[in-house]
């Protein structure tokens, strides 16, 4: 007899992934699909909405193909905050523009703090402007594709159109909202109307729910394609960051969630808002939640590019390679900036630097120094969050990059920090699918996802790793004046 479930999909950068749960938190079935983000021009990542409605109902179908299973509910979680045109029909009007790997829009920043005022929009919105920022985006197409703006009506972010998609409700989650900046005030949690009016004019912006609360039912259209139930509920959903977090359960005061994917993103919840010029300060994903969150533009992204070229070498082989390169990686150092860098530099136009090399060296100790690069921005981040005053009492690692045990062991040796491994490491997906659960009965992460190991910090590796920290910030001090002028030239 079949047995009731729930479905959680997630829209990553470089792939969507889809979980078939049970009430009790078993993983049924899982399904992925693969895709790159289109790059038009360098600094700016785009994508088809319409892929993602594509990925959804294959993923969905697939999920749904054997009789074993009941879904009852469906959660939806995204990469974000991305931003999405609709006219009036929800017809998309060009690509989404992506979130912070897109940097396009540093002039727009620079003219909206010189409307609006820099230490105003952080009192307000409680994170600076940046290009992780929504408002930004949204000024470009405007300033840039005017015709575009002209027919705009809705904005839409990856989870709510494919919510849009699946429910014909246009709603959005708070948290997503609170990544809109300037437009939502983080103190009030609603829309600012006069600054939303300055930066977005025209635009019917959605109204306002949180992650978990019912968006809306299936309807008998999306049912159809996609062969869920017409009428079982689906959660206003959210950033994956977010609901990755939620999968492993790190979500009360102190807890920090490390997500080792393509990019590598900390979420520290706090009890209080918190700001600071190289964080961003939100919402958190429940109501009465507060974040400080940091990102890196890339990590695993580095890795994927150091694969393609090693000659078809898979990351296991080149994992087991790296792990008999010594800490330091024979004396080789990286900047991880290969997409620009967001937190706690804020500086889209940082490039990656890789200083030492030597004939002798090898794609192991390559690919050792990509992930300790990725462990000393890590660092940069925690250090960063707890001068703002953020108070690291737990961290809780979650994503692809904890299958294997080299790369969160080089990141605690580096930080100092033990790191939590829960059994299931699925990500968002997973944490969609929990949401989705508590809306039709009650389902605990801890009975869902117990922790299934700690990686504890080597402290014999400190002292080498003190010492490369240091040189890691001074390196990027002491070549960001040629690396902008590398990416002026690159830009032209």
């Amino acid at each position: 007899m079949p047995r009731d479930a729930v479905i959680g999909v997630d829209i990553g950068t470089s792939g969507s992934k889809g979980v078939l749960v049970g009430l009790d938190g078993e993983v049924i079935r899982s399904a992925v699909r693969v895709h790159t983000p289109d790059r038009p021009a360098p600094g700016r990542f785009e994508m088809d909405a319409r892929v993602w409605w594509r990925e959804c109902v294959a993923l969905t179908r697939e999920l749904t193909g054997p009789g074993d299973a009941d879904v009852v509910a469906v959660g939806i979680s995204g990469m974000g905050p991305c931003v999405l045109l609709t006219d009036e029909d929800d017809e998309p009007l060009r690509p989404a523009v992506l979130y912070g790997v897109d940097t396009r829009s540093v002039r727009q920043i620079r003219h909206i703090e010189e409307r609006l005022g820099a230490e105003e929009i952080v009192r307000r919105c409680g994170s600076a402007l940046s290009t992780q920022a929504a408002g930004p985006k949204i000024a470009w197409i405007a300033e840039e594709e005017p015709g575009v703006y002209a027919r705009a009506r809705r904005l839409y972010t990856t989870a709510g159109w494919l919510v849009g998609k699946l429910t014909g409700a246009y709603v959005l989650d708070h948290h997503s909202a609170s990544q809109c900046t300037p437009l939502y005030d983080t103190h009030a949690h609603r829309w600012y109307a006069p600054w939303a009016a300055e930066v977005a004019p025209g635009l019917d912006l959605p109204p306002l729910r949180w992650s978990g609360e019912p968006a809306g039912t299936v309807t008998p259209e999306a049912g159809r394609e996609t062969g869920l139930p017409a009428g079982i509920p689906v959660i206003t959903g959210t950033i994956d960051a977010w609901a990755e977090a939620l999968s492993v359960g790190a979500h009360h005061t102190g807890d920090l969630m490390l997500m080792y994917g393509t990019t590598m993103f900390l979420l520290h919840t706090v009890d209080r808002p918190l700001t600071s010029p190289a964080l961003w300060g939100t919402v958190g994903a429940l109501p009465g939640t507060r974040n400080l969150a940091g990102g890196m533009a890339t990590s695993g992204a580095v890795t994927d590019w150091l694969r393609d070229l090693s000659a078809g070498a898979d990351h296991a082989t080149l994992s087991r390679e790296a792990a008999a390169s010594p800490p330091g990686a024979n004396g080789l150092l990286m900047l991880p900036y290969f997409a620009g860098e967001r937190t706690p530099l804020m500086d889209p136009d940082a490039r990656g630097v890789i200083a030492g090399l030597t004939l002798s060296h090898t794609r192991a100790d390559l690919y050792r120094a990509a992930l300790e690069a990725t462990g000393f921005g890590v660092r940069h981040n925690v250090e960063t969050i707890e001068a703002a005053g953020g108070d690291i009492r737990r961290v809780v690692a979650v994503g692809g990059g904890t299958k294997g045990p080299l790369w969160p062991q080089i990141v605690s040796d580096i930080t100092g920090l033990p790191q939590e491994v829960r059994t299931v490491t699925l990500g968002a997906a997973y944490g969609d699918a929990l949401l989705a659960a508590q809306t039709v009965g009650e389902a605990r992460v801890d009975d869902w996802n117990p922790v299934r190991e700690t990686v504890r910090p080597r402290r014999e590796q400190a002292a080498v790793y003190d010492e490369l920290y240091r040189l890691y910030r001074r390196l990027y001090e002491q070549t960001a004046d040629t690396v902008h002028t590398l990416a002026a030239s690159q830009q032209r």
